[in-house]
């Protein structure tokens, strides 16, 4: 039994199962059949129409680049990791590689929502910036200043015992972090972190094939699943989920296999061990769009962008509900707070996932470009995620979220 429920587990762990308990929630709601939630395809071209109108103004060239983290480390046009990077002693373009992981591993752990109150203000440029920017420029500064080196004379780099030791009082001096410049979740920022240098000590074949423990270490594993020199981008998120699946507190496992980001709906109903299992991942989807860029850097083709799926969080999630493509049974509901496990979240964002499916080839038909000229990747980018906040501006002020969910700063 205990074998048969490994293989079950494992078999969440993957973008394919993501994709295809996706479009069986949203199916299910179509028919009616999950509670608290209605849909309204009718509403999805118009949805399109603005989404494309969101890219054109961003980028009237249609070249938009993936949505990964490297993005909100460019202000002003200012790259500003490309400035550090250009300044760094790499020894070669695996070391540069490596560096880019820890960076970007690091720094999308972080990047949990904020809360309204919070923002940084960087000395060395003069930019303020709140929300995920705010968070990837104070993660790119501490990363700068070392405060995630072991050894003094290599800075820019992330090793497990400093992670591992990292407290909530130094993550809050990095991040600006006082009474009246408040941030979601701390505690848990530092406690993932915590958790991320011990499971990169409890999997050295994973972290360490060829330096110290460090997350930077993913690179080699990577990269050893290439296949004369090509990466399919979903063996991105298999590793992921298996080298950090430990790293996630309090989440539902399978025969001892830590499921991450997968949550129960009775609306999703199995014959077999994994009855009521949704998984989403969107953290690790995140995470392995952004290190799609430091892999091609390096000298590899990474293939099957559109095999990774589009990121359950709140800014695509708030696109469909504030333009009326789902909509909440009961509008009081808007009123509430939701924790991240209740069935209503966790529909709302698995029917995210397949409804990003749905709009990708709508906006593209607007845009009259193809999906190898626009991946999903960069229909998320371009779009969906910035469209998404876009129209929170117009309903909300402060421009947050549609729902209120009650996060420890590692979904939302």
């Amino acid at each position: 039994m205990a074998s048969s429920d490994t293989d079950a587990a494992h078999g969440l762990l993957n973008a394919a199962a993501v994709r295809a308990r996706a479009h069986e929630m949203l199916d299910l709601a179509l028919a009616g059949r999950i509670d608290g939630w209605r849909v309204d395809l009718e509403r999805l071209p118009e949805t399109a129409r603005f989404v494309a109108g969101v890219i054109r103004d961003q980028y009237p060239d249609l070249k938009v680049p993936f949505h990964a983290r490297w993005r909100h480390f460019v202000f002003g046009g200012r790259d500003l990791w490309a400035d550090l990077a250009a300044g760094a002693a790499f020894k070669d373009a695996d070391d540069r590689a490596r560096t880019a992981f820890d960076l970007a591993i690091v720094s999308v752990l972080l990047d949990a929502g904020s809360g309204p109150g919070w923002r940084y203000r960087d000395a060395a440029s003069g930019i303020e910036a709140a929300r995920s920017e705010g968070l990837a420029l104070a993660s790119l500064r501490m990363f700068q200043a070392g405060a995630f080196s072991n050894a003094a004379d290599q800075p820019l780099r992330a090793d497990a015992a400093e992670l591992a030791t990292l407290s909530p009082t130094e993550l809050a001096d990095g991040f600006q972090v006082t009474t009246d410049n408040p941030l979601a979740g701390l505690d848990g920022r530092a406690a993932l972190l915590n958790r991320l240098g011990d499971q990169a000590v409890a999997r050295p074949d994973l972290f360490a094939l060829r330096d110290s423990p460090r997350p930077g270490g993913l690179y080699d594993a990577i990269t050893a699943r290439a296949i004369d020199g090509r990466l399919a981008a979903p063996v991105i998120l298999e590793v992921l989920l298996e080298a950090l699946g430990p790293v996630w507190q309090d989440r539902l496992s399978l025969g001892g296999v830590d499921l991450g980001d997968t949550w129960r709906h009775p609306a999703m109903q199995r014959g077999d061990a994994t009855d009521g299992l949704v998984p989403i991942h969107k953290l690790s989807q995140w995470l392995s769009y952004s290190l799609v860029e430091p892999l091609m850097a390096a000298g590899l083709q990474v293939t099957d962008l559109d095999g990774l799926t589009g990121l359950a969080e709140y800014r695509n999630g708030g696109l469909f509900l504030d333009m009326g493509v789902v909509a909440l049974a009961d509008p009081t509901d808007a009123a509430k707070p939701w924790s991240v496990s209740d069935p209503l979240i966790v529909a709302w964002r698995s029917m995210t996932v397949a409804l990003l499916d749905r709009i990708a080839p709508l906006v593209r038909a607007e845009l009259g470009v193809t999906p190898d000229q626009m991946p999903l990747a960069s229909v998320l980018e371009g779009g969906t995620w910035a469209a998404g906040r876009r129209v929170a501006a117009t309903k909300r002020e402060g421009g947050g979220p549609p729902l209120t969910i009650l996060s420890d700063g590692t979904v939302f």
